[in-house]
């Protein structure tokens, strides 16, 4: 589509100008956008790692938890489960990357302690809670990763967006503008040209 500009060499230099910097930053979201979907895809692939050994983990736990819950009394459970064995401290930063503030999350170094009577319990509730502990730090980990790849998705989806813009309406707008303008003065120089030679040959006749 043609912009609604005046046919004159001044905006003629203008849009070659913008042009020029439609390019240039078409260029740049685009290496953006492939940055981007790599680091992407390299978090994707980390996720689905994790989740699948934190699940298999998770697995075991469980069923040594049940193995526990079936072989001790229920108010036993209860009241070793009523007290907390740990708070941990997690510290939340974001870093910058790609014009992205990304989640950072740390978590204090922690010793497992049991809080209540081992007595009344198995030692399989104190492996399973244990267990649980030492995979926290990996389910936080699991927990960043996703976040990432959520703000990363939505970066990628507005680059793209800007992308498309330049590179189907923007690009082409000017280019045919360009053209418009271009072909404008060269009818424009022919006819002033031609004008020129008739005056010319008037001015001879007399």
């Amino acid at each position: 589509m043609i912009l609604r500009v005046n046919p004159n060499r001044m905006e003629l230099l203008q849009l070659r100008r913008r042009l020029l910097l439609a390019r240039r930053g078409h260029k740049l979201l685009k290496d953006k956008q492939e940055e981007l979907l790599r680091q992407f895809m390299g978090l994707v692939r980390e996720v689905r790692r994790r989740r699948h050994e934190v699940e298999e983990r998770l697995h075991e736990i469980y069923l040594r938890f049940r193995h526990a819950r079936e072989n001790c009394p229920a108010f036993a459970l209860e009241e070793a489960l009523a007290l907390p064995s740990l708070v941990p401290e997690l510290k939340v930063t974001q870093v910058r990357a790609m014009d992205i503030r990304l989640p950072n999350l740390e978590l204090a170094p922690f010793d497992f302690k049991i809080t209540y009577r081992p007595t009344e319990t198995t030692g399989d509730l104190d492996i399973s809670l244990k267990d649980l502990f030492v995979l926290l730090p990996e389910l936080l980990k699991m927990a960043e990763t996703e976040k990432k790849i959520e703000l990363m998705s939505r970066e990628l989806e507005r680059t793209r967006r800007r992308v498309n813009a330049l590179e189907h309406i923007l690009i082409p707008n000017l280019e045919e503008t360009i053209k418009f303008i271009s072909t404008k003065l060269s009818e424009l120089e022919r006819s002033n040209l031609t004008r020129l030679m008739k005056i010319k040959d008037i001015v001879r006749s007399h």
